[in-house]
């Protein structure tokens, strides 16, 4: 199975099902489901939750209940604006400027807009934790998104700039359905993942590999020996992909 076969089965599963959540069609995104509640409060009761006071999040719905449970706790948290595409992309939502009465619309994604600073990457503060949305994941720390892009962009360039390092804890919150290799498993339904001939697709080199994985029912612990990419991969980006994001326009370094 290629990358785009599982991210179809995934949304077809929740399609055909009970379990998806507003906003639909569940394809095309990261999928919402029922049980995000549940993830992000098995999320918080980790260490590495508890110890961390920064977080970057992404700005989808299945991970509202992840942006406001940190805001309330008192963390940072930096949301990516989207496709990188303003100068400042990070989004900075600051506990000490929200009010508690306001922590709730801060934290939806058009309030990610109004109430976040624009932050240039080399403003971040130190992340501990990442929270990034998927489509599909391993229970060995392989994650699939929605094939843009972005999240691995975002920690690439971060990286290079040691806002993101071996210490950052990399985490996510799904429902059983995106667990590839899990009982539950949408791709399960359709294909034998017992079968010696079926595999399910290798994380590329740019892909961040996840070491929690938290779902409504279970907090998951992958161990991954999936590497870190320790920077951008310049080669992988054409022209097209450097003009649209300036933060990496401004960064490459001249082609021979």
């Amino acid at each position: 199975m290629d990358k785009q076969a599982v991210r179809e089965a995934v949304w077809d599963a929740f399609d055909e099902g009970d379990q998806a959540r507003f906003p639909f069609p569940p394809h095309d995104r990261i999928p919402n489901f029922a049980g995000a509640d549940e993830a992000a409060k098995r999320l918080a009761e980790t260490e590495a939750w508890q110890s961390a006071t920064t977080l970057k999040a992404n700005p989808d719905a299945p991970q509202l209940p992840v942006r406001r449970a940190a805001l309330r706790a008192g963390k940072t948290v930096y949301v990516a604006q989207p496709r990188l595409c303003d100068p400042d992309p990070f989004l900075r939502l600051d506990p000490a400027e929200i009010p508690p009465e306001e922590v709730d619309d801060a934290t939806t994604v058009s309030g990610i807009g109004e109430y976040g600073t624009p932050t240039a990457p080399e403003d971040v503060d130190h992340v501990d934790l990442i929270v990034a949305g998927s489509v599909g994941v391993t229970t060995d720390g392989a994650r699939i998104g929605k094939g843009e892009g972005y999240s691995d962009l975002e920690w690439a360039v971060l990286r290079e700039l040691d806002a993101v390092d071996s210490d950052t804890t990399v985490s996510t919150t799904v429902h059983e359905l995106s667990v590839l290799d899990g009982p539950e498993s949408a791709v399960g339904a359709d294909v034998d993942l017992s079968d010696p001939d079926v595999d399910l697709p290798s994380p590329d080199a740019h892909d961040v590999p996840l070491d929690l994985v938290m779902t409504p029912e279970r907090t998951i612990r992958t161990d991954t020996p999936h590497p870190r990419p320790d920077g951008v991969d310049w080669d992988a980006l054409d022209d097209e992909k450097l003009s649209e994001i300036p933060v990496l326009a401004e960064r490459a370094p001249e082609k021979k």
